[in-house]
């Protein structure tokens, strides 16, 4: 079970975008990387490919690893660490270190 999933909301803990909040828009498990929206942007030239796509300087964001990533807690609106509970029913759920609430959406 990975620790931070698509639609958490992650704060940047290191590097250049350190203390910024976004959203998680893709994960690379095999690569430990994540892309967060608006975090960690590049640029890339690309060239025009069809009469839809325009060409020029493109900004996009780019992955970033996991270990740089806190998620945020919902309940407590803080960074935390992910702790793994299993439920009565046998399920596996993720939870705050420092409130205790489950942050899965059950």
């Amino acid at each position: 079970m990975s620790r931070v999933k698509k639609e958490d909301t992650v704060m940047i803990i290191s590097g250049k975008d350190r203390g910024k909040k976004g959203k998680v828009l893709k994960t690379f498990p095999s690569e430990k990387k994540i892309i967060v929206e608006g975090v960690n942007f590049t640029k890339k030239h690309q060239r025009p490919t069809n009469q839809y796509r325009e060409g020029g300087i493109i900004e996009r964001e780019s992955p970033i690893y996991v270990s740089k990533v806190m998620v945020v807690c919902p309940n407590c609106n803080k960074p935390t660490r992910v702790a793994h509970k299993i439920l009565e029913n046998g399920e596996k759920v993720r939870s705050c270190k420092k409130c205790g609430e489950i942050i899965d959406k059950v």
